[in-house]
């Protein structure tokens, strides 16, 4: 469990840490909203896109290799990102950190739940899950004292000696276990599937994150793939791709039908969907990471355009957080067996619903860190008690032998909510700030003709030109529009976040019991049983 534990803190916390870093990243690199949330969400994208047919190569080739080659190329990556010379060469390093994690989340997922049974495995779920709540938190807090002591590289960097430390732990340590299939020859794994996901999530990411740049119907500015120029002068590129998107989704399912229907391995088994706890744990496991990663990712650049904090500061604001989940994870389990699983996962969403309705409605321009304490608090407490459980809610249902890919779908959920929660709440943030930027201009006495240049530096440098402006001689009522516009943008992706998460809460009204697991898993084969 220590080893596993740290694999997943590894890959959460690369999924958080860019956020306090964010700021930064812009402005050394000089890039733009639609580049920070590209950077941001890409980790997510590849690693849903690939965690379902790197969950079943992991279950045929063994876990323990399959984790140990994650960690390896997770590693790698993360030096290319330390060592990004621009925006295109961070993104593309994000996205092989997304290979990695996606190698590394299902292999520490279905080795939970082959080695753990009976009372121990919600045991282990609970510190399994309350590590991705608490890790995802306290992300932000190693990103923010390394950004602020040795520059935002760092961040990356840091990754290459805990990596070879988790392969050494993970070789001495882990016991290997493989699917009982594995065994018998059943060694397919469904790449066309995984090549549908991840164009058809791909696409509709895409769109979403370009939408307010490319505009969402009408072209707003030229577009153009390589050397050729978009043929259709009178429609933008982003409802193509976001119907391209859709189409190629629902290729996927047809594709996964069919050879589901032959008796061939899927990325997608949609039987496993009829499961009630199975389906409603994984719809609501995407609504906690899109409220999760959207609100990570907007409260950092209102921190920085308004009040000018550097990362550490910002990790301070969001530490209540990580520190609320940590303190509601341990005690999940326990809670579980007292009222059922499937209780604390729904207190945990009241939680999480609450603290951000409560952030939207107090959030102005003069709210600082301090005033985020209690939200966050209750936020993080929310976010332990979901964290922990829900994974054994949606998998407690399922049968041994699919366990591998069940684990990979619950993973794929997780990760597709915080594609698209950075997609959306980014773009209402972005699309918010230029509209909300006007309308304070016109109350001000900035001239007229300025007003469209301002907003539309404010939206595309995400917030960050706020700090220009306070620093620029005779700009204070600009300064203080872009001050307002920041809180008013930051409260509508606080309401768009409380509103997803509502939806996630009514699904767990329909989460049943969990059951006790049986005491021996059948697909275990553990290689090293003193390992155990």
């Amino acid at each position: 469990m220590v080893v596993l534990s740290l694999g997943v803190s590894l890959i959460v916390v690369d999924a958080t840490i860019v956020g306090v870093l964010l700021p930064r990243i812009v402005t050394d690199l000089g890039l733009a909203t639609t580049d920070a949330a590209w950077i941001t969400s890409v980790y997510s994208l590849v690693f849903a896109a690939l965690l379902i047919p790197l969950g079943r190569a992991g279950d045929i080739t063994g876990r323990r290799r399959m984790f140990v080659l994650g960690v390896l190329v997770f590693v790698g990556a993360s030096v290319f990102a330390a060592t990004a010379g621009d925006g295109g060469e961070l993104i593309r390093a994000r996205a092989l950190q997304g290979v990695g994690a996606a190698m590394i989340m299902p292999a520490t997922m279905s080795t939970v739940n082959a080695v753990f049974t009976g009372r121990d495995r919600a045991v282990a779920f609970g510190i399994w899950g309350s590590l991705i709540g608490g890790m995802a938190a306290l992300g932000p807090l190693l990103g923010g004292w390394l950004g602020t002591s040795f520059g935002w590289r760092w961040a990356f960097g840091v990754n290459l000696p805990i990596g070879l430390l988790l392969v050494a732990g993970a070789l001495r340590l882990m016991p290997e276990t493989r699917q009982a299939t594995a065994r018998r020859g059943v060694r397919e794994v469904d790449w066309a599937g995984a090549a549908l996901a991840a164009l058809g999530l791909g696409a509709v990411v895409c769109g979403l994150i370009e939408g307010q740049a490319y505009g969402w119907w009408e072209p707003t500015r030229p577009f153009t793939v390589g050397p050729y120029d978009w043929p259709l002068t009178g429609l933008s590129p982003v409802p193509v791709v976001l119907a391209l998107g859709a189409v190629l989704l629902a290729l996927l399912v047809a594709v996964e039908r069919a050879r589901q229907a032959a008796g061939r391995p899927v990325t997608l088994d949609l039987t496993l969907f009829r499961i009630p706890g199975f389906r409603n744990g994984n719809l609501a496991a995407s609504m906690i990471s899109v409220g999760e990663l959207g609100l990570l990712f907007v409260l950092p650049l209102f921190l920085v355009g308004v009040h000018g904090d550097s990362p550490l500061q910002i990790s301070l604001a969001i530490l209540p957080l990580a520190l609320g989940a940590f303190l509601a994870g341990p005690y999940a389990g326990r809670l579980s067996h007292r009222h059922g699983a499937h209780r604390v996962v729904q207190f945990g969403m009241v939680l999480e619903v609450a603290a951000v309705l409560a952030v939207a409605l107090t959030l102005d321009a003069g709210t600082g860190g301090y005033g985020l304490a209690l939200p966050m608090l209750a936020y993080g407490l929310g976010l332990g008690l979901t964290s922990a459980q829900l994974a054994n809610v949606a998998l407690a249902g399922v049968p041994p032998g699919q366990a591998g890919q069940a684990a990979g779908t619950q993973s794929t959920a997780r990760q597709v909510g915080a594609a698209l929660g950075i997609a959306v709440i980014g773009t209402l943030f972005a699309t918010g700030l230029g509209h909300t930027m006007l309308d304070r201009l016109a109350e001000t006495p900035v001239p007229s003709a300025q007003h469209a240049a301002l907003a539309h530096e404010l939206r595309e440098s995400a917030g960050t030109f706020a700090r220009d402006l306070h620093e620029r001689p005779g700009a204070e009522a600009a300064a203080r529009a872009a001050d307002e516009s920041l809180a008013a943008a930051t409260r509508y992706g606080a309401y768009a976040t409380a509103a997803i998460l509502g939806v996630g809460l009514l699904l767990t009204l329909r989460l049943p019991a969990a059951p006790e697991r049986p005491e021996e898993s059948s697909d275990m084969n553990l290689s090293q049983r003193s390992g155990r």
